[in-house]
């Protein structure tokens, strides 16, 4: 166990546990569990003046603030999740008037997902207690992240996955090397099968929503923005915050980036939190619902949208993802498929080719401008969580297709004119 780790506590009743009570949820309630750091230990050890002469281009840069030891895989994709780049893209700040406009490619990540993130921690805890076999539900990119990072360092994995979910993504899971099952159901349907396996045959389950070092990846994405962004222009965020646009499928993502600038603020690293907005699909907005009712109860809904990394009948992490938004002075924004491909166009005309789910932050963005939320001077973030690659059917959905010549000059003019 790492000395910087207390214990847990549950999200719902505050009760806190040792590392040796539970592993997944809270036994009363099954609220997630938050990972409780000893800041003050961290604080004795670590310091900003430290980071910023870290070598790490990863987010193992960030190992102290983490409840894991180094897991070593020197060399592999396992060190090289994270330390994605963030662009400041004019044509979309133009487009939008902005003046402070940056976007966060996690599609630049081994994988092409931001789920590398949770992935390399789950893998390097399930190393700490001997696991082994590591097992999860996903649409594709949750799956894909385990087992890429499950291959680097000869961790064996088992991917649930619906039957619908993408070829593209289902490809990476194969070549991999993963136990791929395909399940004739939604990913909710995956989702509890694979908690029974897990019970079942003593496999360590990385469930996002399930497991609470799920979250702690995901926090690294604040540590880079706060690093990337916030710090270098310190200035600008005196007295307006960054507003940080997300897709929000399960509610993970959100409630891990506000995890990471709740941390940095508890080691006083951190001035101002920033306003955080969750972008869901109209067709699955069983988060944004609550939130617009003003309610922390999260009410299924039968999930239908081409965004397949955010289309879910049942949140699992609901609740701290009404708390990201609500406890940052944010809101959510709820976008129709039509204006996520017009969001992915719009992205890839600036050189940023995102899937449905990370194009989604970017059509939420798009709607506060338009509805007077974000005015020019505020400063924004949107996040992208996927490459397009992994969806090229509904990039293809975006876009005109490509006529077909005869090889001659005529044909190109007859085009061109």
């Amino acid at each position: 166990m790492t000395k910087n780790v207390v214990g847990y506590r549950c999200s719902i009743c505050n009760q806190e546990y040792e590392l040796d009570q539970v592993q997944y949820v809270c036994p009363a309630d099954g609220g997630n569990l938050d990972v409780i750091l000893d800041y003050q230990y961290i604080a004795k050890g670590f310091s900003p003046t430290k980071l910023s002469s870290a070598l790490e281009p990863s987010l193992w840069r960030y190992l102290p603030l983490l409840p894991v030891n180094d897991p070593g895989g020197l060399g592999t994709p396992l060190r090289a999740a994270g330390w994605t780049p963030v662009f400041t893209p004019p044509s979309l700040a133009h487009d939008l008037n902005l003046f402070h406009l940056w976007v966060k490619d996690d599609g630049r990540n081994p994988t092409a997902s931001f789920k590398d993130r949770a992935s390399a921690i789950v893998v390097a805890h399930a190393r700490e207690i001997k696991a082994e076999v590591v097992v999860t539900a996903s649409t594709g990119n949750a799956g894909a992240a385990l087992a890429g990072m499950s291959a680097a360092i000869g961790q064996k994995a088992v991917i649930f996955a619906p039957r619908t979910a993408p070829p593209a993504k289902i490809a990476q899971l194969l070549i991999f090397g993963a136990q791929v099952l395909l399940v004739n159901g939604t990913y909710d349907d995956a989702f509890d099968l694979t908690i029974l396996a897990a019970n079942e045959f003593g496999w360590y389950c990385r469930n996002t929503g399930y497991n609470p070092y799920t979250v702690e990846g995901k926090k690294t994405a604040a540590f880079e923005i706060w690093e990337q962004v916030i710090l270098p222009n310190k200035p600008l965020f005196r007295y307006q915050p960054l507003s940080i646009f997300v897709s929000v499928g399960d509610g993970n993502i959100i409630s891990g980036i506000h995890k990471g600038f709740k941390d940095l603020q508890a080691l006083g690293w951190l001035a101002q939190m920033p306003r955080i907005y969750g972008v869901q699909a109209e067709g699955s907005a069983a988060i944004a619902n609550a939130f617009l009712a003003g309610d922390e109860k999260i009410i299924p809904v039968a999930a239908n949208t081409l965004a397949d990394s955010i289309s879910v009948d049942l949140p699992r992490d609901g609740v701290r993802a009404v708390r990201a938004a609500a406890q940052t002075g944010g809101n959510y924004i709820l976008v129709k498929d039509e204006e996520i491909l017009n969001a992915i166009t719009a992205l890839g005309n600036a050189g940023i080719f995102a899937e449905p789910a990370g194009a989604t932050a970017y059509a939420g963005l798009i709607k506060a401008v338009d509805q007077g939320w974000i005015g020019p001077d505020i400063p924004v973030l949107v996040l992208n969580t996927g490459s397009g690659l992994k969806d090229v059917k509904a990039a293809l959905q975006a876009v005109h297709p490509a006529p077909i010549i005869e090889s001659t000059l005529d044909a190109v003019r007859e085009i061109i004119k």
